[in-house]
């Protein structure tokens, strides 16, 4: 295992525009996953894991729902002074502009780079759920003697047309990058696949900066569309790090080996739901080799009074009451489900109570929301209540403005919220 000193930038600014309406009042990576996570989760766990543990996560869109989420659940120790997850939101310290861009991000914070001194800069994602053990491919880096690595993700030549496509040669190493192309170079020793950049990067630490000013002074502010190929341009020693390589502990033989997805859309994020699901889920969130990280909520579990639950997952102190039928869905925590309720394919987040008689298909529903009794949403028979739906079908009701649900006969306290 590399000894090299590393700090990682995390981009965490994204808008998350094909994520609204569940982006209305929070950023992407602060999005909601799965019963208990958030997007950001899977990101910082991973770098935890491989102990990547400097960490800064630059913010800019609605991003206050995110460093809250941090600084509840991902303090490290305040005795160790090197291994902390920080937001950095625009500092405005070379300039009166937020982050233009991803690139543009991390110049504007090239002081954090010269106070540490790293011998490697890790730039990686905060919106896609999957494992990784970031160390292999910093390994990888090594071995290679590159002066960039690219994370790359083996998709099918025909899936390829709608990704940045990376051609790289049988070392490895990086000839080209193609965007979207209508006829993907295949990766090497596969001609029926390609490499897709999953847009996580390892820059030797001089590199970056000398590519960081350059790219300043040309006014350019996007990794993948500027600093890359310029590099490339100017023969720099880039390489293709194969994602199909590397290896988790603990993963089950049931599961997807390179288990990657972007939810940055509704149906894309309404899927990864379902891969979660399942005696042998295609993603299992349970691995005690590899944890994923999440707040340390300290209500109660579950309970379910009298119902049919099947392939559900249910989030801690939620209730589920008599007579209901609830199939193929996630229930978040402090969620409420009345009597005589069905729920079928569902994602019912936090502090939503869905009351008596109501019937949800293929519905999201955003947290501080009630769903009146008798509701109807995603049947045939449904009246129209204007709420989106994706084009998948999957109809989403916006985040509510339920603060505080009064301790009676139809809610429950929230004593353990967030």
């Amino acid at each position: 295992m590399s000894s090299d000193r590393i700090i990682a930038f995390v981009m965490a600014g994204g808008q998350g525009s094909r994520l609204q309406p569940l982006t209305a009042a929070r950023s992407k990576p602060s999005v909601p996953f799965g019963s208990r996570y958030r997007i950001v989760d899977f990101v910082l766990s991973n770098l935890i894991n491989s102990q990547i543990r400097t960490i800064y996560l630059l913010v800019q869109y609605k991003s206050q729902s995110l460093i809250e989420h941090v600084r509840k659940a991902w303090t490290i120790s305040p005795l160790l002074q090197d291994q902390f997850v920080t937001v950095v939101p625009p500092q405005m310290r070379i300039g009166s502009s937020w982050f233009q861009g991803t690139a543009d991000a991390v110049h504007q914070n090239m002081n954090l780079i010269e106070d540490h001194g790293p011998d490697l800069v890790v730039v990686f994602g905060a919106d896609h759920i999957y494992r990784m053990d970031i160390r292999q491919m910093v390994d990888f880096h090594k071995a290679c003697e590159a002066d960039v690595t690219i994370a790359a993700l083996p998709v099918p030549l025909e899936d390829a047309k709608s990704f940045g496509v990376i051609a790289a040669g049988a070392d490895g190493r990086i000839e080209a990058f193609q965007e979207k192309p209508a006829n993907p170079s295949p990766m090497p020793g596969n001609p029926d696949a390609a490499f897709a950049s999953m847009g996580n990067y390892i820059f030797n630490t001089n590199v970056l900066m000398k590519a960081l000013r350059d790219c300043e002074q040309a006014g350019e502010t996007d990794f993948g569309q500027h600093v890359l190929p310029r590099l490339l341009s100017s023969n720099h020693r880039l390489f293709a790090y194969d994602f199909a390589s590397n290896e988790i502990p603990g993963i089950k033989p049931y599961e997807d080996q390179t288990y990657w997805r972007d939810v940055g859309g509704i149906d894309a994020y309404f899927q990864a739901h379902k891969d979660v699901l399942g005696a042998e889920p295609v993603f299992d969130a349970f691995n005690p080799e590899w944890p994923i990280y999440s707040s340390n909520y300290q209500g109660p579990v579950a309970r379910v009074l009298g119902s049919q639950i099947e392939n559900t997952l249910l989030g801690a102190a939620t209730v589920v009451h008599h007579n209901c039928l609830v199939k193929d869905s996630i229930i978040r925590r402090e969620a409420v489900i009345e009597d005589d309720v069905e729920l079928d394919e569902c994602i019912i987040m936090d502090y939503v109570r869905v009351c008596k008689g109501s019937r949800l298909r293929r519905v999201i529903v955003d947290r501080h929301n009630i769903i009146e009794p008798g509701t109807v949403i995603g049947y045939d028979d449904a009246p129209d209540h204007s709420y989106p739906v994706s084009s998948g079908g999957v109809t989403v009701v916006p985040s509510g403005r339920v603060s505080y649900f009064p301790r009676d006969s139809r809610a429950l306290g929230r004593g353990y919220s967030e």
